[in-house]
């Protein structure tokens, strides 16, 4: 009867243990990948006004994009002030994250309200994300929002804010929506223009700034009066 052969070991899979240990490590080596591009991105567009992944996504589909990129003296302080006092007033005062406001918003049939988004998460939102309310986009949306407060502070967050939001259809950053909805610079803009770009805002494409409901002209009203009272809440954005 033929002897076995010794020191001849069949060929086998590499154990499971291991392959478990390489899933795993390639798994956590996704996210530390995404937050290193984002940083790099981050600190590109320090120098560089980007697109939004909105304006990407009209590329893409040979839709056209309007867009002129000014600096943030070159846009009105009455629009600054109200997109501070209409979104985020509290911008001076956090991180890139207001708390208090994330921790108190509970909204379980809509997902994550937009009362929520500080203007650095909605930057990161329209820079970095996509558009729609999910829980995943909103996790995301914090750290981004920590980090981009940390590599561009207030001032250069608010100007990528107001070159990349939407103001209608094809039509965004602030200078082109001035231009288009009253046929003047944004630097050019008055209280109550600037108040109705900033009522606009949560629905660019349904609302009309130059032709203005009674709705949305009493809320450009309202945030009109709480723009006068903001003081030195929107100082960090000041030129």
């Amino acid at each position: 009867m033929p002897q076995p052969l010794r020191g001849l070991v069949p060929a086998s899979a590499p154990p499971v243990r291991a392959r478990g240990r390489r899933v795993l490590r390639a798994v956590l080596l996704v996210p530390v990948m995404v937050v290193a591009l984002v940083l790099v991105l981050a600190l590109v567009y320090r120098a560089l006004t980007p697109p939004s992944t909105l304006m990407l996504g009209r590329w893409a589909t040979l839709q056209p994009v309007t867009r002129e990129v000014v600096p943030l003296e070159s846009i009105s302080p009455a629009l600054v002030a109200g997109v501070v006092a209409s979104e985020d007033q509290r911008l001076c005062l956090h991180h890139g994250v207001d708390w208090d406001a994330l921790w108190s918003v509970v909204d379980d049939e809509d997902g994550p309200s937009r009362g929520a988004s500080t203007v650095t998460m909605q930057t990161v939102k329209n820079v970095f994300l996509w558009p729609g309310r999910s829980y995943l986009r909103k996790a995301l949306e914090i750290p981004l929002a920590l980090l981009v407060d940390l590599v561009w502070g207030k001032r250069r967050t608010m100007e990528i804010y107001l070159n990349v939001a939407e103001w209608g259809e094809g039509i965004f950053g602030a200078e082109a929506a001035a231009r288009h909805w009253f046929g003047k610079s944004a630097r050019d803009l008055t209280r109550g223009e600037a108040a109705l770009l900033v009522a606009s805002l949560p629905n660019p494409i349904a609302r009309n700034p130059r032709r203005p409901t009674r709705a949305l002209r009493a809320l450009a009203g309202r945030i009109q009066g709480r723009t006068a009272g903001i003081g030195g809440l929107s100082q960090c954005v000041r030129p």
